[in-house]
């Protein structure tokens, strides 16, 4: 069962898998804020999801930002739609600033290291693969 991960923005939201096995962590897509759900209900119908990883933005004291209040909707939506597979919430501060920083170190042409859409992916799969050390980390 895969483990499936989100950078939620208002916008666009950054979706992440992980494989089978929940080991490696990949970008899947980004789609737009009103059509994640329909997205979700769609690729969840295909493929065994055993968790939802979503990241919450905070403060560098540590206290919700304002953008927190959108992603506590989104995540209170999924839990409405999908009531059997958990939704655990992760620190995201710094994502999208590492994100940038590996798409920079990539090699990637300047075009691509401006796409929002990509920093949102590879924010995602920073999000799953913190989550997946933590956890990793506890057991």
């Amino acid at each position: 069962m895969r483990i499936m991960a989100f950078d939620y923005g208002t916008k666009r939201v950054g979706i992440a898998v992980t494989d089978p096995l929940q080991i490696i962590a990949t970008a899947l897509t980004t789609v737009h804020a009103k059509d994640v759900i329909g997205f979700v209900v769609e690729y969840v119908a295909k493929e065994a999801v055993s968790a939802f990883v979503v990241g919450m933005p905070r403060q560098m004291d540590g206290t919700d930002s304002q953008a927190a209040q959108h992603v506590k909707g989104f995540v209170r939506k999924l839990q409405k739609t999908f009531p059997g597979i958990p939704t655990i919430t992760v620190d995201e501060r710094f994502t999208s600033k590492m994100a940038s920083a590996s798409i920079a170190q990539s090699g990637l042409k300047k075009a691509a290291k401006q796409d929002k859409a990509l920093i949102d992916q590879v924010s995602a799969v920073i999000i799953l693969q913190s989550y997946l050390q933590q956890r990793d980390f506890q057991s």
